[in-house]
Formats: structure tokens, sequence, C-alpha cells
């Protein structure tokens, strides 16, 4: 199935239409999954013979582009399931099979979730606060606090790692759904409120030893592991805001096509108006250009050897940059109508703050672009 046949014209606007009421409640996209489950997309990555529509990580990243700019609450949401499928495929391409139980479980029907970041830990993959403890049997007990765990309430595995403190490792596994893996019940937020992306306490949640499946020093590393979340994690949600930013350009010229001065000239034959319409254009071009070479070069399988995590940090920095800037350039060009709660561009401008939290920064991307660049800091 094709993206516009997966995610047509009709199931946007449903979803569109349902984006106010998730926000407003704080309530998870209950409606939005279920279609996305009957339709398959959470298994779009696997071959038609498993049930899946066979895309290639370019062809996710562009259906979650288009599915952000109608509901990017629920594009988010299902994100971080496709994040885990995204790891496994690109892994899988590469030679690489300790993650091909996470492509049978989609195929089995099973919700991927992504439980890796930990307050305060700006060390993200190559540290963690949560305590990892290995049994004898092989199986290991997380216990500690992840947050931002989107699909709250939905998924059915959790992706997490933890601190082995004995062997100064860190180890990383599978849990499922359960009393040990239990949501905090804290998403209150700003914006993106139909991700319910609650917090989650771990408390001795054991995987068993068949799900566990790395384990890799303290610090960065090159493991292709943490090669393939990185790749994965920031390509697709970039994907989310590339689509913010391609809405916010549409609202603009929207706004400047349909409102017209006491002269009843249209906005849009304004040369400052004009102007703003375009930089969004360019923005959204020069986006779109990065999104297609990147993900396009994860799926030729081309080597830029220390040049991947500059690209990818980039990528994603510069997708959360230009979609708050095109949602602010709506917001020029829209009116005091769009002040009031419940216009698209209030929930978008409110949807796209959280561009600022998901890793990596706008501090850390430039730490990396400038390592590359330069060298580390003495």
């Amino acid at each position: 199935m094709q993206i516009n046949e997966m995610l047509d014209d009709d199931l946007l606007t449903r979803f569109r239409g349902r984006a106010a009421g998730y926000d407003e409640r704080n309530v998870f996209c209950t409606e939005d999954f279920a279609e996305l489950v009957e339709r398959g997309y959470l298994k779009a990555l696997l071959p038609p013979e498993r049930g899946g529509s066979g895309w290639s990580l370019t062809q996710l990243a562009l259906a979650q582009r288009r599915l952000a700019g109608a509901a990017p609450a629920t594009a988010l949401a299902v994100n971080m399931h496709h994040v885990w499928g995204a790891v496994a495929y690109l892994l899988q391409a590469r030679g690489e099979h300790r993650l091909d139980m996470v492509l049978d479980w989609i195929a089995d029907g099973e919700v991927m979730a992504f439980g890796v970041s930990e307050p305060g830990n700006d060390m993200v993959l190559f540290d963690s606060a949560t305590r990892a403890e290995r049994k004898p049997d092989g199986s290991v007990r997380f216990t500690g606090l992840k947050i931002f765990t989107s699909l709250s309430g939905a998924y059915t595995r959790l992706g997490v790692f933890g601190k082995d403190h004995e062997n100064d490792t860190l180890i990383h596994g599978f849990v499922a759904a359960g009393e040990r893996v239990q949501s905090a019940g804290d998403w209150n937020t700003l914006g993106m409120r139909a991700s319910q992306s609650h917090s989650t306490r771990l408390q001795d949640a054991e995987s068993p030893a068949e799900w566990v499946h790395s384990t890799l020093p303290v610090g960065p590393n090159a493991d292709p592991l943490i090669f393939g979340i990185f790749a994965a994690f920031l390509t697709l949600t970039a994907s989310v805001y590339v689509g913010i930013a391609e809405r916010g350009m549409e609202l603009a010229a929207e706004f400047a096509s349909s409102r017209r001065d006491s002269h009843g000239l249209a906005h849009a034959q304004d040369t400052r108006v004009r102007s703003i319409i375009a930089d969004a254009g360019m923005g959204l071009l020069s986006l779109d250009a990065l999104q297609r070479s990147i993900a396009g070069d994860l799926d030729q399988l081309v080597d830029h050897g220390p040049a991947w995590f500059p690209k990818l940090v980039t990528l994603r920095t510069m997708a959360g940059k230009v979609a708050r800037e095109n949602i602010s350039r709506a917001g020029q060009l829209g009116g005091g109508g769009q002040y009031f709660r419940g216009s698209e561009f209030e929930r978008l401008y409110r949807d796209v703050q959280a561009s600022w939290y998901h890793p990596s920064n706008a501090a850390s991307a430039a730490n990396t672009v400038a390592t590359w660049l330069v060298g580390p800091r003495e």
C-alpha cells in the first residue's frame, strides 16, 4: 500500500478534526490509533508476506511527515513504535539480527514503546540512572524512572536499558507492560498532549533472558545498536517536525490568500507578506531535501563514517527550528482570530514547542557538529 492510500485525505481530515478534542481533554488519541492499527500502519516496514507494506525507511519518514501535518501528537505517539521497528530494520539490513524478535513481535501485533530518556541524564544512551540487576538465569531486573514514554496505556513491549553497577556495563532489553511497569500519570503538558508520554516507573521489571539483547560499556561506543537507535530516532522524530513545518507553510499561504485589506486586496499581494511566505517555502524545501537525502542514504547503506552523527543531529535540529519558524510565520499572517483557543494554529504553536526537548537538543547537536569539524574540547 502506498503512502497516500494508507494515509488518505479522508483519514487525515478525521484526524485533524479529532486533534483539538484530544488536546483539550488531555487524552490519548484512541480513535486515531485504532484506525492506524486497522490499516496496518504499525506494520508498514514489514514485507507483505508478514502482513506489512514493505516500505523503506524513506517511505516511513515521508508517511510520518504526512501524518504529522494533520495530527502531530498522534504522529509522535506512533513514532516511538516505529523507532523500534526501524532500528531492527536498519540492523537487519546491515547483517545484525539481535533485534529480529522486534519484527516478529510487530508481525504478531505487539505495540512497541521507547523507554530510554531519564531525568537529568544528559549522557542519554551512554550511561543510565536505572539499575539493571542480572539474575542467574540470564534475565535482568530493571528499576528506575523513564520519562517521555509515548504510547503509555497502548504499548505492550517497552525497550529499556540500565546500568549493571557490579560490572560497570549498560544492559539493553525489553520488558512487557504490567504491574512492574507503571505509568506515573504525569503527562499534563503545553502541547503534544494526545501522545500521552507519561513517565514510567520500573520496579524490578523483568526482561527474560531471550529479550536481553545487548551489553555495552559505559560511555560512547561504536556498537551498531547505538547507531541504529540514533539513526531511527533522529530521522523519524525529525519527520514529525518536517510535517509541522509543511503545515505551517500551508497555513501561512492560506491565511495570506484568504485575508483581504480594507480595499479588498488579498494580503498575498503585499510584498512583505510574500517575503514571509517565501521564507516558509524555502525553509520547507531545504528540509525536504535533507530528509530525503538522509533517509535515502540509510536505506542504501551509505557509509558516511564519522559524518553520520553530524548529519543525523542536523536533520533533527533543523527540522525543529524550521517548524517553529514556519508556525510563527503562519501566526504573523493569520490575524488576531488565531490567538484564540481552539484554532489549528494555536494547537500547532503549542505542539511545536516539544521540538526543544527531543534528543539531540540544539546544544548537544552543535557540540556533535563542532567535534566532527575541529575535534573534542580539551
